[in-house]
């Protein structure tokens, strides 16, 4: 299989008209929902962590 010269380059985000295969993420409401859904749990697991800290620490 080649890799054709223009094509070898992986963009991070795709935009919805883009006509492009080579992609990590595409931007639409699957990718958006996703990142949402991680960020409040890290933001959950980081406070769980202070908080743990806090409650232990005494």
């Amino acid at each position: 299989m080649d890799i054709k010269e223009n094509d070898s380059k992986t963009k991070f985000i795709k935009e919805s008209d883009e006509d492009t295969k080579h992609y990590i993420l595409q931007k639409n409401k699957k990718t958006k929902l996703g990142i949402g859904i991680i960020i409040v749990f890290l933001l959950v697991v980081i406070v769980g962590i202070i908080m743990s800290g806090v409650f232990f620490d005494s």
